[in-house]
């Protein structure tokens, strides 16, 4: 048995090897996250209303919004290019990783300290539609985890940063589902007697775990650290780098503020409905996006610190163009199967058919950026493995001007329901890979009429689909299943889904869609992590 654990931790702190391998990792292990992150919210929509879900999913906009500045800005894309640039010399490294550790808690301290008092204003203003017991319910929770879940949190993601650049992946993989466990088990456990602040507690607990699962991954890395900064070159590189990143997260966060807004003025419940069509949305882009993201940027740092520009323009195209096969079909099938997709994933007790309608509409016009909000990930960490952060700053306040002008048209002048924020998100998303990819092309040189002409196979491909398997969800759904059941709506999505899957890949290899090769690529690869393992264990039968 000790020779099984011992084995387990192996294969769990092993490095990956190779950028493929790595995405393919990561996405399972983000596909498990996503199905107990759907768990917690379909449990949430079982013991709270919709109006009362409003007050807990807006009490993480104020801590969402400091966690991003320092953790999506700092770490996730800033940090593991510099990792690895002093990955030759231990001591140097040590010295930067405490430095750049220090200044990130000294920051967040100060953040805590300076928004703590002003809660109440800020809170008040970024949520104009809510108002007495609502609004307090809402100011008391943000600062409970401001304070208690925060700090854990950016930590916790700093040793991330620190297993990803040592292309640990699948020990990283882990905490997102720990953390959601903890949510779903608090709010089974407590929410009876204590109603919202069960979930609350859930997310605190889960927060801490997120350090304490991690912290044996990257133990030898910390044992250097010390209570210090030095202004090493590192550093310099790190906070030259983070200047455009954190004002590209800076606007991204203004924008899911004025969503949070607009929301709150379209009535009870509203923003509860944009929060789950969003999310729901974000479940193809994570697995497949951003996990390509995150496995590509230590790859695409050291080629470019090789300067092997035929290599990484040949790996770009191809994770580009993979991307997009994997993706135009989810996003096609998001938008015909929205209502029991919808049902599937918050058909909660509490969580009224009017909601389900709303939130299956407005899921259908999120679905249209599904492909280009996962290559969008894939995109900026080419230009952060090139040391250029600015030009996804520039492409994201362009396509956050445009969001928020749409929105506030749509919503203020037009006077359209929440759907309408779906429409401008996607436009915007849109408007952001057009840009980065045109100044990309010009960095490394893409081959435009190959990549066209890929792309557009590809969408032919998915759109030729879909009709057969729309007719099947037609005819399934209370004509030949009750639907009221949970397990029917699953066997309807199955059913409907494989058939579109299968007809996607055979009118791909009719039409001589290249990207076809990425399953044979999934296959072998998945063939060879379970030899591994399967080896691994067997040597000690």
């Amino acid at each position: 048995m000790q020779k099984i654990i011992q084995q387990t931790r192996k294969l769990f702190l092993s490095a990956q090897g190779g950028m493929f391998s790595s995405a393919i990792i990561l996405s399972f292990m983000i596909v498990v996250s996503r199905v107990f992150g759907f768990m917690r919210y379909r449990i949430l929509a079982g013991y709270f209303t919709k109006d009362e879900l409003d007050i807990f999913f807006a009490s993480f906009r104020i801590p969402d919004l400091v966690f991003e500045l320092i953790i999506t800005g700092a770490i996730t894309s800033t940090f593991i290019p510099i990792f690895i640039k002093y990955s030759g010399d231990e001591k140097e490294r040590s010295k930067i990783i405490s430095s750049i550790i220090n200044i990130i808690l000294i920051v967040l301290t100060v953040l805590i300290i300076l928004i703590l008092p002003f809660m109440t204003p800020i809170v008040t203003l970024i949520t104009p539609g809510f108002h007495g017991e609502k609004l307090h319910s809402i100011v008391v929770f943000s600062q409970w985890l401001l304070v208690s879940q925060l700090p854990f949190l950016v930590f916790g993601n700093f040793l991330t940063g620190i297993a990803q650049a040592r292309k640990q992946f699948l020990i990283t993989t882990l905490p997102p589902i720990i953390y959601n466990v903890s949510v779903i088990l608090s709010t089974f456990a407590l929410a009876p007697s204590i109603g919202l602040y069960a979930p609350i507690l859930g997310v605190i607990g889960g927060a801490l775990l997120f350090n304490i699962i991690q912290l044996p991954v990257v133990i030898d890395e910390l044992k250097t650290y010390r209570f210090t900064i030095e202004l090493h070159t590192g550093v310099r590189d790190f906070f030259r780098m983070i200047g455009p990143r954190i004002l590209t997260i800076i606007t991204a966060q203004i924008d899911a503020t004025i969503d949070l807004t607009l929301t709150t003025l379209l009535g009870s419940g509203a923003y509860t409905i944009f929060y789950f069509a969003q999310h729901l949305q974000l479940l193809p882009v994570s697995v497949i996006g951003m996990s390509f993201g995150q496995a590509s940027l230590p790859y695409l740092s050291e080629l470019a610190e090789a300067h092997k520009q035929k290599e990484l323009t040949k790996i770009v195209t191809e994770s580009i163009m993979n991307v997009f096969f994997m993706t135009m079909p989810i996003a096609i099938y998001f938008i015909f199967a929205r209502t029991p997709l919808t049902r599937m994933f918050f058909g909660g007790e509490k969580f009224d058919w009017d909601g389900t309608v709303q939130t299956a509409f407005l899921l259908s016009y999120f679905s249209v950026s599904i492909p280009f909000h996962a290559v969008y990930y894939l995109l900026t960490r080419c230009f952060y493995a090139l040391l250029d952060s600015r030009t996804p700053f520039y492409a994201s306040i362009t396509g956050v001007i445009v969001n928020t002008v749409l929105s506030l048209v749509f919503i203020l002048v037009f006077k359209l329901p929440v759907w309408a924020l779906g429409i401008s998100f996607s436009l915007s998303m849109l408007l952001q890979d057009a840009i980065l990819f045109i100044l990309l092309h010009k960095k490394i040189s893409f081959d435009v009429p190959a990549f066209l002409l890929s792309f557009g196979k590809i969408i032919f491909a998915a759109f030729i689909s879909a009709p057969i398997p729309y007719i099947i969800i037609k005819l399934m759904d209370n004509l030949l299943l009750d639907t009221t059941r949970t397990i029917n709506i699953f066997f309807l999505l199955s059913v409907s889904a494989i058939v579109y899957g299968l007809l996607y890949l055979f009118v791909s290899w009719f039409i001589g869609v290249q990207e076809l090769y990425i399953i044979s690529q999934l296959t072998g690869k998945a063939k060879q992590f379970q030899k591994k393992i399967t080896e691994m264990y067997l040597s000690y039968d």
